[in-house]
């Protein structure tokens, strides 16, 4: 008998995701130096990771053939004080995805749906359709998340809502203020989860505290993760943070040690490194700043982005995204979000973005 009758019917539909292509795969395909090509695809950081995070990993290897802390108990310690919240409200894991995972595993069921923005982060999508709820799209003017519009869309059947901000791919983000009121706002049969991915890109006071919150028992789930501006994508470990009723309830659906041992020291001891972060948000606002005007001279639509990527419109976007591969530059096509005239980029060094704009400016007239 084929597999495929075998599968949960919805598996067969089930839309599968498309990361950023490998630098290797690239470099084989259009006979470059990998050296030589750059990614800038997966909004990882180009000034690598955190010097005291691998530190730290090199350390336990030496003890690989040990099983990692189940609990994380060294990692949930230094979040809890990072945020000011009892350790037992952290929950480690293996990268922020996976508490978005075990969110809809936990809560979503066939006949809930899930209220989540038009051109918001994919995976929101994809774990509510392999649990068998029902995504409910909502508009998103301006590329950005109308909070009225989204509270309109929430009925009785409501069972998650997930909002992102900064949003992935779209690189918007609501106002502190906004997101408070709208999770202060929100019925008690809703569960809100927010996607904190980037929110170490922007400035403290734009950064939304729904600790306040948190603390009275609101359902609110909040996702870091140490991919992006800690530059540990290749560890994969992020955690979630709530109420500690809510977290439990999410230990019962992960795996037993979801968090290896390295990526737990490395993201231990990367909490502690300011230097890194500092000279990270320092390159990004730069880059943001170089990309930006770059983009503007060669004539093409963006949407102004607090994270460390653009989207920008372009002619022929598929053709574009693949002439600028044949010259050894990574950028992602947003056709899966419903973008398919859009690109994004992540912002590089300063080389990089120079390199990627001209090369860009060589192709553009060509695919036009």
């Amino acid at each position: 008998m084929h597999p495929d009758q075998l599968a949960r019917p919805g598996l067969l539909t089930q839309p599968v995701y498309e990361p950023g292509r490998p630098i290797a795969d690239v470099a084989r395909e259009h006979g470059l130096d990998p050296n030589a090509v750059i990614k800038l695809a997966s909004n990882e950081n180009p000034l690598g990771p955190s010097p005291l995070g691998i530190a730290a990993a090199r350390r336990v290897l030496d003890e690989a053939h040990l099983y990692p802390d189940g609990a994380a108990i060294a990692l949930r310690n230094k979040i809890g004080k990072l945020l000011s919240l009892d350790p037992a409200q952290i929950l480690p894991s293996n990268g922020s995805n996976e508490v978005m995972e075990l969110l809809a595993r936990a809560f979503i069921s066939p006949g809930d749906e899930v209220v989540m923005g038009k051109h918001a982060f994919i995976v929101f999508k994809y774990v509510t359709l392999f649990n068998g709820g029902t995504p409910v799209e909502v508009a998103m003017p301006g590329y950005a998340h109308d909070l009225a519009l989204m509270r309109k869309a929430i009925t009785s059947r409501t069972k998650v809502v997930y909002l992102p901000t900064p949003n992935n791919p779209t690189g918007t983000a609501n106002s502190a203020a906004e997101v408070f009121a709208f999770a202060k706002d929100l019925p008690e049969h809703v569960i809100l989860c927010v996607d904190e991915a980037y929110a170490e890109f922007l400035e403290s006071k734009d950064v939304p505290d729904l600790r306040p919150l948190i603390a009275q028992g609101r359902n609110i789930l909040c996702c870091r993760t140490f991919s992006k501006i800690y530059g540990l994508a290749g560890l994969r470990v992020g955690y979630g943070y709530g109420p500690k009723p809510l977290i439990d309830l999410l230990h019962r659906a992960r795996q037993p040690f979801n968090v290896n041992s390295e990526a737990q020291a490395a993201a231990t001891a990367a909490v502690d490194d300011h230097e890194h972060l500092e000279r990270t948000r320092t390159i990004n606002a730069a880059g943001l700043r170089q990309v930006s005007a770059g983009l503007k001279k060669l004539g093409l639509e963006q949407v102004p982005s607090v994270a460390n990527f653009i989207m920008f419109r372009v002619t022929k976007a598929r053709e574009v995204f693949l002439a600028l591969q044949a010259q050894g530059i990574i950028v992602r096509p947003l056709a899966p979000y419903d973008l398919p005239e859009y690109l994004r980029v992540t912002i590089g060094t300063e080389e990089q973005n120079t390199r990627f704009l001209r090369a860009l400016e060589k192709v553009l007239p060509v695919i036009r």
